[in-house]
């Protein structure tokens, strides 16, 4: 895993080992940002499920402001790591995602939600989303999942799906 672009273009990350651990492929990664790349710099950007950081990673190095969170101690040692490693701060949260959605304040650009794939949380996310209004006007919530995103709330439209082998990603936005 790389930084794909911004000030630390090319840093490799620190990554997890073993096999009960999927990051975001390179390749799906890339071209998520370059999809998102004008609403990235000066974002305020949420990384619910983060892992290693990855994501919430690369929005830093594209000029945006992010917030971790993951109830995985493992997963938030990688990510201190990486946030060491690049010199950067961040907050950091260690909550299971209700707690983290209940607790947060103001509101974000883009929330990334990619939860491991056995889990199926997107209704209950984008309830909490919605119910705390913790997603600007214009916001995205960007969710990674392996099967298809069935379920969704009343008040949330999908703007735009994109697949890649197994692995899905939808940019979810609140209907106007």
């Amino acid at each position: 895993m790389r930084i794909i672009s911004g000030k630390h273009r090319g840093r490799v990350l620190a990554e997890f080992r073993g096999k009960e651990i999927r990051p975001t492929a390179d390749r799906v990664k890339e071209s998520l940002f370059n999809i998102l790349a004008a609403r990235i710099p000066g974002a305020r950007v949420l990384d619910l499920f983060c892992g290693s950081g990855a994501l919430g990673l690369e929005c830093i190095s594209r000029g945006a402001e992010a917030v971790f969170n993951d109830v995985s101690a493992d997963s938030l040692a990688v990510l201190k790591k990486n946030l060491t490693a690049m010199k950067e701060s961040a907050a950091v949260y260690g909550y299971d995602y209700k707690v983290c959605l209940d607790r947060m304040t103001g509101k974000f650009d883009l929330i990334f939600v990619d939860p491991p794939y056995a889990c199926d949380y997107l209704a209950d996310v984008l309830n909490r989303i919605a119910e705390r209004d913790l997603l600007e006007e214009d916001g995205l919530v960007i969710y990674e999942s392996d099967r298809p995103a069935d379920g969704l709330p009343q008040g949330w439209v999908t703007a735009d799906e994109r697949n890649y082998g197994r692995t899905s990603v939808w940019f979810f936005r609140r209907q106007v």
